[in-house]
């Protein structure tokens, strides 16, 4: 029998980025850590000894309350969220930044990636007078989990980004909001920050100015902080976060130190929450209700917010430190490469603008050598035409131990030695 598939059935379940990346990153940790593999490419976070033991004394509390436990394990609970998760997210947020948010403002969906699923599929795409409408990504490259979430072509607009070239060896990508166009057909600007996979954050001036654009045009502002403020706060930038109805929010439990939970957070208008309460419903009944209980009286003392400020953000900025200093020693001063500016989340961008191959081929002859990077085409997704600075960059995880990513590097720049002979 020939399976016959309907357009967004090809679209969803055809060759994708983001798949295959987690089918790597999937077979080399199956095995609880005996993989060979040297893991430089996939987003899983470290595990921080401070941060295993909080999961730990949590799931033993949860234990030891008979009926919370039998809640978590045998109730659904509303597609919303646990209220009282819900009301401990708002919380937070009130009192870290003086948002004035409610529970209802708030909706849980598994994980963040299924929060821009929701979200695109929600504002983006055929319209009901017929027209067509997109998702704006002001910056590439951009997070490669959305390149493929669009339920028809043509989801994503994309712009190149200004390069500010800050050394022989150092730079940082900026919005050219001089050729920056909102047009009518745009539903939605959308921008992660930290942005992965370059470790970019956007400045304060540049937010403000796309959360002016997007007000001006009506248009929800959405921000995924996946790796951002308050937690988990693997930001190395002093910034100040902003909030109103007319901006989406976005936040995970994964960066935390909870992947396996899948559980993420979306801060919306009224309206645009319980829309994606009732996504939820449809999709999938209710959330994972296990990070929502490990977590909440975390959020609810403020424990989160200072173990992200005091644990998780001052770990990843050290690795990041190592691990550019790994770079530098094994590449040396005249080897042709770039690191962007490492400002956040757990990934290095590197730019080899005389690479002689594509980095596509590149990740196929590293992994054939043990080592998983991420190659940088697939990041670019969105743009109106080629541009050969996508195929001279990859992206490196400085998130497992610093022999590993030592060793890696090592392997990385031995292979681009030959390549450039």
């Amino acid at each position: 029998m020939e399976l016959q598939l309907t357009k967004i059935g090809q679209l969803l379940s055809g060759r994708s980025g983001i798949v295959e990346l987690m089918d790597d990153l999937g077979a080399a940790l199956a095995g609880g850590g005996t993989s060979k593999m040297l893991m430089l490419g996939g987003g899983n976070p470290a595990h921080l000894p401070e941060m295993q033991e909080v999961w730990r004394r949590r799931l033993a509390e949860i234990v030891a309350d008979v009926p919370l436990c039998d809640r978590m394990l045998a109730n659904y609970d509303g597609p919303a969220g646990n209220p009282r998760f819900r009301e401990s997210v708002a919380a937070c947020l009130r009192e870290t930044y003086g948002w004035e948010v409610g529970p209802e403002n708030i909706a849980v969906t598994n994980g963040g990636q299924t929060a821009f699923f929701f979200l695109f599929t929600l504002l983006a795409g055929e319209m009901s007078d017929g027209s067509r409408r997109k998702i704006l990504l002001p910056i590439a490259p951009e997070y490669i989990g959305y390149a493929d979430q669009g339920l028809c072509e043509g989801t994503f607009t994309s712009h190149r980004p200004r390069i500010d070239k800050q050394s022989d060896h150092l730079f940082k990508y900026r919005i050219d909001f001089d050729s920056l166009e909102v047009g009518e057909e745009i539903a939605a600007i959308c921008v992660s920050r930290p942005t992965n996979p370059t470790g970019n954050v956007l400045t304060d001036e540049e937010m403000s100015h796309l959360a002016q654009l997007a007000e001006e045009r009506q248009i929800p502002f959405l921000v995924d902080n996946a790796y951002g403020e308050p937690f988990p706060g693997a930001v190395f930038e002093p910034i100040s976060p902003t909030w109103n109805s007319g901006m989406v929010l976005t936040f995970s439990l994964s960066k935390l130190g909870l992947p396996g939970t899948r559980t993420g957070i979306v801060l919306a208008s009224e309206e645009i929450a319980s829309r994606i309460r009732s996504m939820t419903g449809v999709v999938g009944l209710a959330n994972n209700n296990i990070g929502q209980t490990i977590v909440e009286p975390l959020l609810a003392s403020g424990e989160a917010v200072r173990l992200s400020r005091e644990v998780i953000r001052p770990f990843y900025e050290s690795k990041s430190r190592a691990a550019q200093a790994v770079v530098a020693e094994q590449f040396g001063e005249d080897f042709p490469y770039l690191v962007h500016r490492s400002e956040g989340a757990f990934f290095l961008w590197l730019w080899f603008p005389e690479l002689p191959i594509t980095t596509r081929e590149l990740y196929e002859r590293l992994k054939k050598r043990g080592v998983l990077i991420v190659p940088g085409e697939p990041f670019f997704f969105g743009l109106s035409e080629p541009w050969p600075h996508a195929r001279q960059c990859i992206r490196l995880t400085f998130s497992q131990s610093e022999e590993t990513v030592a060793q890696g590097i090592e392997i990385l720049a031995d292979e681009l030695r030959h390549l450039h002979r």
